[in-house]
């Protein structure tokens, strides 16, 4: 019965349209749809009817990066539905890929639409409610987006500061973390505006003794340097695709650790954003152990990252080849009379080299002269390290 209501109904629908679309249009509706056709007063720009041209660049600052043709190629392979079965196998790879790369075995383990500021703003989000503690490292660029993100969702931040390219010792985060009894500790593992790569060895040890969750950034030093999430006790820990992964830039893994679930998950308070809200991403990646993966949002759908983990998964962790190709880049800059901005060799970062600019010479106008004679761009530093040093990358194939 209910069967063939259905198809009356369907086939009465099916004749009222067709009668509505035989009716002659009244006098004003005809008009309005030739105006709204023929009279477009704005016209299409000038250059959005030329061909797309780009230059090439040697990108030698401190990211995006060249990137590789292999990873070239899988972008420019066809689109396939973000919730498709096969969608789910790669982003499945991709979680497996990270794990890889980050030497973790979370199953909280994704990658966020978004720049590394993506993740960046989905770690503290997810993990501060309004009002608790947060300390953070500052002596860079990083440090201060991080202090300002929590400082506008409502946390209580804290800073510890020191110049571009300053060490914390553990002996003071210890006495940071005991005095402010933070619920998250923030430390920029590859500060890019000053060109460090920070000692992280024995910090989560302090973090899980004050009951303080351990935030890493490594957006600009994964794949170049090394990092060991789980044998750190690193409990967060973020990167972008654009750095050494030589991925095009829009794509952050994250991965959380079984501490920063139990804090994540049981919450007072929703988190301030839906986009980052890991209640939902962990069901869209798979994680939360539910049988179907429900619509949260439409992610990229792009094949550059998942290459760029299969290229660094094929070099296996390549850590002492990036340190050696960028020893013989500091040789040549410092045999040339140049100096580097992080004196202690072992804390440079491999994939970000800072150099001083030499006194008496305008920043600016080295780099243009760099960039329009000889095609390549560096940059002139970031944040508080802005016009203290030239900022050059590795070009890595």
């Amino acid at each position: 019965m209910q069967r063939t209501l259905f198809r009356r109904g369907a086939l009465l629908a099916q004749k009222a349209a067709v009668e509505v679309s035989l009716l002659p249009m009244s006098a004003p509706i005809q008009p309005r749809l030739d105006r709204a056709m023929s009279s477009v007063t704005i016209p299409p720009p000038e250059c959005m009817l030329r061909p797309l041209e780009v230059p090439f660049r040697y990108l030698f600052g401190p990211g995006p990066s060249n990137v590789p043709p292999r990873v070239l190629a899988a972008g420019g392979r066809g689109i396939i539905g973000h919730l498709h079965p096969e969608m789910y196998e790669i982003m499945n790879d991709i979680k497996k890929g990270i794990q890889y790369a980050f030497q973790t075995q979370n199953n909280m383990t994704i990658a966020m639409s978004g720049s590394g500021h993506a993740a960046m703003e989905c770690a503290v989000f997810n993990t501060v409610e309004p009002g608790e503690s947060v300390l953070v490292a500052v002596n860079g660029i990083w440090g201060e987006r991080v202090a300002e993100i929590a400082e506008r969702m409502g946390a209580n931040v804290h800073i510890m500061v020191k110049a571009p390219g300053g060490v914390f010792s553990n002996g003071e985060i210890e006495k940071a973390l005991a005095k402010h009894k933070p619920v998250l500790f923030f430390l920029t593992h590859g500060e890019s505006s000053a060109g460090l790569a920070h000692p992280v060895d024995g910090i989560g040890d302090l973090c899980r003794k004050h009951n303080t969750l351990f935030l890493v950034d490594t957006v600009a030093s994964l794949g170049a340097s090394p990092i060991f999430m789980d044998q750190q006790n690193i409990d967060i820990l973020y990167t972008g695709s654009q750095k050494a992964l030589n991925a095009p830039p829009g794509t952050a893994p994250i991965s959380f650790n079984e501490r920063a679930c139990q804090k994540m998950f049981n919450r007072k308070t929703k988190p301030v954003s839906y986009l980052f809200d890991m209640a939902h991403l962990s069901n869209y990646w798979g994680n939360d152990g539910q049988p179907a993966r429900l619509y949260h949002h439409t992610g990229p759908v792009c094949f550059g990252p998942v290459s760029g983990l299969l290229c660094l998964s094929h070099q296996y962790l390549s850590w002492r080849h990036h340190r050696e190709v960028a020893g013989y880049l500091w040789k040549g800059l410092e045999d040339m009379g140049l100096k580097l901005f992080i004196q202690n060799k072992d804390l440079r970062l491999p994939s970000v080299t800072t150099i001083a600019i030499p006194e008496g010479y305008n920043w600016r106008e080295m780099l243009q002269y760099i960039m329009k004679h000889h095609n390549m761009e560096m940059t002139g530093g970031l944040g508080p390290s802005t016009g203290m040093v030239s900022v050059r990358g590795m070009l890595k194939f």
